[in-house]
């Protein structure tokens, strides 16, 4: 079900990612390129040492902060028109992170639109965290599948919420400290901004208060969260909740906060087994992608008489698209899922020029 190629496609695959013959940009691509479009600050859609690239306004201060303050970065406002080489190109609001955005392509009577990651809220929610997820109408439609089958549903956030705040309320009880885990650029100030801190203390790794700065610097509103000491005292953490990266699960970091009670926050909890193997107390089913309603909705608002599937259950949700009479496959793209997310401590620098993405062409 891989995505033959036609002369005229927009879009295409080539070993560097999702490419733009056309306009010569790719986007998204995980090897350094001239020209690419990030649609968003995660490490498995931006990479470093590109020439010269084009984001979301409101993702600059992420991108910088995990890129490198020499980023060599031209910004779009979400609905702002760029033309390179015949191409209009625009950027629209995705739901998923701070600054996410799906790319809208025209050239030669065609739109197609590239998804990158996004999140369509089956309850009709608000998202405090991002922008929210705007359908755009396309021809040919790029979308993710990353939770790409019927048994991914997730429920209200306030549902979830409750859950998390029942936990951390049982566990201040027995006067043990509560370590929820979840990715630190978006994940992290989803739970930052859901959490009720009446029920005890909440402090931060110093990985999500990092991305904590820049997302307020992006315009993002977030409760106070105080990074937790490198060497805590761990009578004071008695009651608390502490926010971190599920990479240090097991790290010496953890194990200097005594005996917390451990859980994960990702769609991933939503399969039983898949909390056992991240050896957790808990697993809260809160995920910053489309679930399987999610990305039904989705593909159905855009328009799209064509849809290419990538990241994640290709097959599955090609199959099902072609059930209700849409042109579907995949490009067969090989690439990271939620769960690979970069959060690494460390954030490495870019030495760069000054350039703009997409320069004047004749």
């Amino acid at each position: 079900m891989t995505q033959p190629m036609a002369q005229d496609d927009l879009v295409v695959w080539r070993p560097e990612g999702l490419y733009c013959p056309a306009g010569d940009f790719h986007i998204d691509p995980w090897r350094p390129v001239d020209r690419a479009v990030l649609t968003h600050a995660h490490a498995d859609h931006a990479r470093a040492g590109h020439r010269h690239v084009l984001a979301s306004a409101p993702s600059e201060h992420v991108l910088r902060a995990r890129l490198g303050a020499q980023l060599p970065l031209q910004t779009l406002a979400y609905g702002e028109v760029v033309e390179h080489r015949g191409v209009r190109l625009s950027l629209h609001p995705a739901g998923h992170v701070l600054g996410s955005a799906q790319v809208r392509l025209e050239a030669g009577g065609q739109v197609w639109v590239a998804s990158g990651d996004y999140l369509l809220s089956a309850h009709d929610e608000a998202q405090p965290t991002c922008a929210p997820f705007e359908p755009v109408r396309c021809d040919v439609f790029i979308t993710e599948s990353t939770f790409g089958l019927p048994v991914y549903r997730w429920a209200p956030q306030a549902e979830t919420a409750a859950q998390i705040h029942a936990w951390w309320a049982a566990n201040a009880v027995q006067g043990r400290p509560s370590l929820l885990l979840g990715y630190s650029f978006g994940k992290a100030q989803r739970l930052l901004a859901a959490l009720d801190p009446a029920i005890g203390p909440i402090r931060v790794h110093e990985a999500v208060a990092t991305m904590n700065a820049a997302c307020r610097a992006g315009g993002m509103v977030l409760p106070e969260a105080p990074v937790l000491p490198a060497r805590p005292d761990r009578r004071a953490l008695a009651g608390a909740l502490l926010l971190a990266p599920p990479a240090l699960q097991d790290s010496a970091w953890s194990r200097r906060l005594g005996d917390p009670a451990v859980a994960f926050a990702s769609g991933w909890m939503a399969v039983r087994g898949q909390r056992r193997r991240r050896g957790v107390d808990r697993g809260f089913v809160l995920s910053d992608h489309a679930d399987w309603p999610g990305l039904q909705r989705a593909i159905r608002a855009t328009g799209a008489s064509r849809v290419i599937v990538t990241h994640g259950y290709e097959a599955e949700l090609v199959r099902w698209l072609q059930s209700q009479g849409l042109q579907a496959a995949s490009f067969g793209a090989v690439g990271w899922s939620e769960d690979a997310q970069d959060d690494a401590l460390a954030v490495p620098a870019v030495a760069a020029a000054a350039h703009t993405l997409l320069p004047p062409t004749a």
